[in-house]
């Protein structure tokens, strides 16, 4: 018997699944994870979508917890709030879009055989909506089979708000190329494939985006508009002359009551707007516009006529809608008074009445929360359940009850957070002699390691469902819930060349790529790629070259120098970066043999209390976690000493893992110090780490400039008494007078931020002791490929659960823009980084600051302050003292404030790319929606730099981006920091891609590693064979292709290339055959030791290396298998000169002889 379906055959449930459609009708009795356990139960009895209003996102995070346990992710949607008000001109968050997208296209093409529970809010559904048949009208299902006009597709496309693109990046973009379209709707993870036979749909495919290639195939698939909303031709050509006359009218009105500042604002404004309208454009903020669009605009309610609608908490509900009035009133008023919106703005909203309508019109259930008698209205329906009291680990006790209610006849559910804590109360149970069971039918207690949020009593079915919460006195474990795009696609190779792009060849040095050109030279066609270098200097390199250019990725700031072709200068420099490699790879070497021939303490296995510990973490450990601390826990086993670097983007969890190894080494009787940078940060760890250890026996102290004299004194008895098992604190922790009783390892908080000093101290401190460092500074992966076996390295790239990228936006300055992000945050009572990086006039900006926002408390924090003071001020900042800190990028790097999620940063187009990222990154520790505003000055045009350097901060908006910022100033930071400063500048000297070639190459030779590198083959044969611009239009593209034909190194990788292009861009031509036909005469050339093929009049001459690695036995076959065909010329480098009686067909003819010369 299910768990799940228990309540399916109860009479009062029945009676309410028979009346549903009757009258509204009422049920008592229900609250939290029983709402969760209802909803479950009810969707096995309907046909039809059930929708559950909650009073607010609380509600709504913690039932949509529960149904992942209960049901799985794919039978719910859930129907989010948009964060973004229309008139604020910004994009509305991605995943936001896709969750409204679905369950908009669920409620009109719903399927009765996938019937599914919605999830929402009151403030999801205020604002309005297309009507639900111009919906359903515009909405294109695409099938099999079915005919397709290409050219009326890319219309329809374009008006639902998709934009063609070369590639398809993201959602809203499509790309036709010939027969293949690809498109990246809102409904889907990933973009599908429509492949066309003429007119015809011959298939459809998803597409794996970090391949490009399709995978699974499927029947049919639905393109709903993009952003909810439709606007083709006929519709805006309209709505414009309706539009322009509201703009006109509102502009009198402001000018006639004298608000001509305003009038002129709005003024500007407008004319930008009808532009864009004029010119069918959507842009930020369009969606403002969507009452002149519809005659009747609908709303939430009007797309669920098929759908039953439960209302949880009917009170909150209205309280929720009334504040939310009260705020659009509120803010209607000043908006028109600033010229920020016209009167129409408000129709935008289903007003207070049409709420009140709908919510009479529909039968909605009503869930309260009554649990008394006395409570309960008429007609009401009362379910009896109880909460269930917490046992807090105590088994006894908890056994005591469950034995308890066996007797009162109860089934029950134990849900828990573990398998480890599952087999362990499993254990406890059968000791008592309880049968256990995973299913009703097996015994009368069933045990699943799924907790859900809260445990009850039903009474009324004689169900007990206890959770984590009752049993350990643990919060549920959250699910790992990542956003359909949060993780995007990965940052193109460092290799996605652009003309006017900065690239290093191997040889010549760094120059400007200028472009791929077809040249014909003695009737052939070959691409090449064109490179710019000092005066008028120009190289073509021919593509099979390919793998010699390398983007030049070096520092953030100014251009690299240009060599001149010829010169000595490139030879000179890359000898001298050679050298350099070499002898810190030897020094790199000699570290890491001597740290394995010291003996550490080997730390004992982990134990039940380890386990138990790490249990209690309240969170689902990402992969990258998972495998860091299996990682540190084998280190510190081994009898070697630990040194390992943890690096990983801010707050993805590197704290944690060092958690855990401190409280291995306090089980094993051994002390911990951890040295931080700052004295807030060491506060900060202090209160992490105590709060995560607080239910285990172990100490933890801190030493900081907070605590008083005598409080130093007296941690610092406890530690040389060992009665502190892990120790906190700054440099102070070097001082002669912490003696520690028995150290065992050292965690080391951004190393790179110590002084020389200091980092002589710790050099003594790591002697012998285990040793874990940590980074938020971005390590190349490349680099860390190259330096497997010289420095342990651990990488954490996940973002942790039900994390959200930050949205980021840039704008001109602008007073209401910066007010309303300052309210949006203070109305959910966060806190915000205003950054300004000017002490000079920082006080004004604070000023200004004050002005806008008078019920705002504001500090001002710079690195001119007195030491002492700023510290004050971040530590009042820290524990909510003040709303808003003014500060310069002294917060680039620090505290971790997890209330801080809104940043607003002034002049951002003055700033490098690494420091923005940084600074962005002080935001979005949590699983609210955090948000950036990149300001530059009103009126100012970007230099172009700039306005690169800010598109690419808001392209890596994605979580985890600080690895995948494409190789940028922040890497080459981190590779400094890694490898010593004096390497940044041999990076930044011949380029982060050839760099690490030199390393890996270095390293590789030093350790005896290197195999014989494959033999380079030199092919010269008389035809075409190239990349036409009628097959691949785009030279990014091409490039792309070229390096993938470039690495073929065997049969596989041949016809994985083949198929490839055949789904990307469909059958190749013959021109693209011979290219990779001559890749696979070059891999079996190589392993036959030809270096040399050359075409010469009616033959074709294929040369040794040396007559040494000739097989004689072999050449006597082939010669004896083709005899006339073919001749052997014997000398120091031996020859087979072969004729070919097809010219056209010479590459497969040359493929196939080589095949078999191998076979012999």
């Amino acid at each position: 018997m299910e768990f799940r379906n228990l309540l399916v055959e109860n009479q009062k449930f029945k009676k309410i699944a028979k009346n549903i459609n009757s009258s509204a009708s009422s049920i008592s009795g229900l609250s939290g994870s029983r709402i969760s356990y209802f909803a479950v139960n009810f969707l096995q009895t309907t046909d039809r979508d059930v929708v559950f209003f909650l009073p607010d996102n609380y509600y709504l995070q913690q039932m949509q917890e529960d149904l992942i346990r209960l049901i799985g992710k794919d039978d719910f949607l859930v129907f989010p709030e948009e964060e973004i008000l229309p008139h604020e001109q910004l994009m509305p968050d991605l995943t936001t879009m896709s969750e409204r997208s679905k369950v908009l296209t669920e409620l009109v093409f719903a399927d009765s055989s996938k019937k599914k529970i919605i999830l929402t809010t009151p403030g999801a559904v205020f604002k309005k909506l297309p009507p639900y048949k111009v919906y359903q009208e515009n909405s294109l299902k695409i099938k099999v089979g079915m005919e397709l006009n290409l050219k009326e597709f890319s219309q329809q496309l374009f008006a639902l708000g998709y934009q063609r693109e070369e590639m398809v990046e993201a959602p809203g973009q499509y790309s036709i190329r010939g027969g293949i379209v690809d498109i990246f709707t809102l409904l889907a993870e990933c973009p599908v494939r429509l492949e066309l036979f003429g007119d015809e749909v011959d298939s459809i495919r998803e597409i794996d985006l970090q391949a490009r290639r399709s995978k699974n195939k499927i029947e049919e698939t639905i393109i709903p508009p993009f952003a909810n909303l439709v606007i083709n031709q006929q519709i805006v050509e309209k709505a414009y002359p309706k539009i322009e006359a509201a703009y006109s009218q509102a502009i009198k009105s402001l000018e006639k009551n004298n608000y001509s500042k305003a009038a002129s604002y709005l003024q500007g404004k407008a004319a930008e707007i009808l532009e864009n309208l004029q010119e069918k454009r959507r842009f930020p903020g369009f969606e403002q516009f969507l009452p002149f669009y519809y005659q009747a605009p609908a709303n939430f309610f009007d797309y669920l006529s098929e759908s039953i609608i439960f209302a949880v908490r009917p009170d909150k509900i209205k309280q929720q809608k009334n504040e939310y009035y009260q705020e659009i009133a509120n803010n209607y008023k000043r908006l028109l008074e600033q010229g920020m919106i016209i009167p129409e703005y408000l129709d935008n909203f289903i007003s207070e009445n049409e709420f009140s309508q709908q919510v009479a019109k529909n039968k909605i259930v009503s869930i309260n929360s009554a649990f008394n008698q006395n409570e309960i209205l008429e007609n009401e329906i009362h379910f009896d359940t109880a909460t269930l009291e917490p046992f807090h680990g105590q088994l006894e006790l908890f056994s005591e009850k469950v034995i308890k209610l066996l007797k009162q006849k109860y089934k029950i559910a134990i849900t828990l957070n573990s398998a480890s804590k599952v087999r362990r109360v499993k254990m406890f149970l059968e000791e008592k002699n309880l049968v256990v069971g995973t299913d009703f039918s097996e015994s009368r207690i069933v045990l699943l390691a799924d907790s859900l949020a809260e445990g009850f009593l039903f009474k009324d079915i004689k169900l007990a469902v206890f959770s984590e919460k009752e049993v350990f006195g643990s919060e549920q474990k959250r699910k790992r819930k990542i956003g359909d795009f949060e993780d995007g696609v990965a940052v193109a190779s460092v290799n996605d060349l652009k003309a006017g792009n900065y690239v290093v060849h191997e040889n010549h040095g760094i120059g400007k790529y200028l472009g791929v050109k077809t040249l014909e030279i003695q009737d052939q066609h070959k691409d090449y790629l064109v490179l710019k270098y000092a005066g008028e200097d120009k190289l073509y390199v021919p593509t099979e070259k390919i793998d010699l250019v390398q983007k030049y990725i070096g520092s953030d700031s100014g251009r690299p120098k240009l060599y001149k072709l010829g010169s000595s200068d490139w030879k000179k420099v890359k000898e001298k970066v050679q050298q350099s490699v070499k002898e810190m790879a030897i020094g790199l070497l000699e570290l890491y043999a001597e740290r394995e021939t010291l003996t550490g303490y080997q730390f004992p296995a982990d134990d039940v209390w380890q386990q138990e510990f790490e249990d209690a973490f309240p969170f689902e450990e990402t992969p990258d976690q998972k495998k860091a601390i299996q990682a540190v826990k084998k280190d510190m086993e081994s009898t070697s000493p630990m040194d390992r670097l943890l690096c990983g983007d801010v707050g993805y969890g590197k704290t944690e893992v060092a958690i855990r190894a401190a409280f291995k080494a306090a089980l094993a009787g051994k002390q911990t110090a951890v040295l931080v940078p700052t004295t807030i940060l060491a506060q900060q760890h202090y209160n992490t780490f105590a709060e995560r250890i607080n239910e285990f026996p172990v100490e933890v102290g801190i030493l900081s400039r907070f605590n008083s004299a005598a409080e130093q004194r007296q941690t610092l008895k406890k530690l040389i008494k060992g009665e502190i098992d892990i120790l906190i604190g700054t440099h102070r922790l070097l001082s002669k007078d912490v003696i520690f009783a028995d150290l065992g390892l050292l965690i080391i908080d951004e190393e790179q931020r110590f002084g020389v000093t200091h980092k002589e101290k710790l050099k003594d401190l790591k002697r012998n002791v285990d040793v874990l460092t940590l980074t938020a500074t971005p390590i190349p992966r490349t680099l860390h490929m190259a330096l497997v076996g010289v420095r342990d390295m651990s990488l954490i790239e996940t973002p942790p659960e039900n994390r959200y990228p930050i949205r980021t936006f840039i704008k001109e300055y602008n007073r209401e823009l910066i007010a309303s992000a300052v309210r949006r945050e203070l109305a959910r009572s966060g806190q915000i980084y205003f950054v300004h990086n000017r002490v000079a006039d920082i006080e004004k900006i604070a000023g200004k600051l004050q002005r806008i926002m008078p019920e705002a408390k504001i500090a001002v924090a710079h690195g001119q302050m007195n030491e002492k003071r700023l510290e004050k001020i971040m530590y009042d900042f820290y524990h909510h003292q003040f709303d808003i800190l003014v500060c310069t990028t002294i917060i680039e790097t620090g505290l971790d404030i997890q209330n801080v999620n809104t940043i607003i940063i002034n002049q951002a187009d003055k700033m490098g790319l690494s420091q923005l990222y940084q600074l962005r990154g002080r935001v979005g520790r949590t699983n609210r929606i955090a948000y950036a505003y990149l300001l530059y000055e009103r009126e100012r045009i970007l230099p172009e730099v700039a306005e690169k350097r800010l598109e690419a901060i808001k392209e890596f908006s994605s979580l985890g981006s600080g690895f995948k910022i494409a190789m940028r100033d922040l890497e080459i930071r981190g590779a400094g920091n890694l490898l010593g400063p004096e390497q940044s500048g041999h990076i930044a000297a011949v380029g982060f891609s050839l760099y690490t070639k030199l390393l890996e190459g270095t390293i590789e030779d030093l350790k005896g590693n290197n195999d014989r590198q494959q033999l380079s083959v030199e092919v010269d044969l008389k035809f075409d064979a190239y990349l036409p611009d009628e097959y691949i239009k785009y030279e990014a593209r091409k490039i792309e292709i070229y390096q993938k034909i470039k690495s073929i190194k065997n049969e596989q990788d041949a016809t994985d290339v083949i198929d490839e292009l055949i789904d990307r861009f469909g059958e190749p031509p013959i021109e693209v055959m011979r290219l990779i036909n001559t890749a696979r005469i070059k891999f079996l050339a190589a392993n036959l030791n030809i270096n040399l093929i050359k075409e010469d009049g009616a033959k074709v001459k294929c040369q040794f290396i040396n007559s040494d690695l000739v097989d004689g036995r072999k050449l006597v076959k082939f010669r004896e298998k083709y005899k006339r065909r073919i001749k052997i010329k014997a000398a120091k480098k031996p020859q087979i000169l072969i004729k070919f009686k097809d010219r056209n067909r010479i590459d497969q003819q040359l493929y196939r002889m080589l095949q078999e010369l191998k076979q012999l």
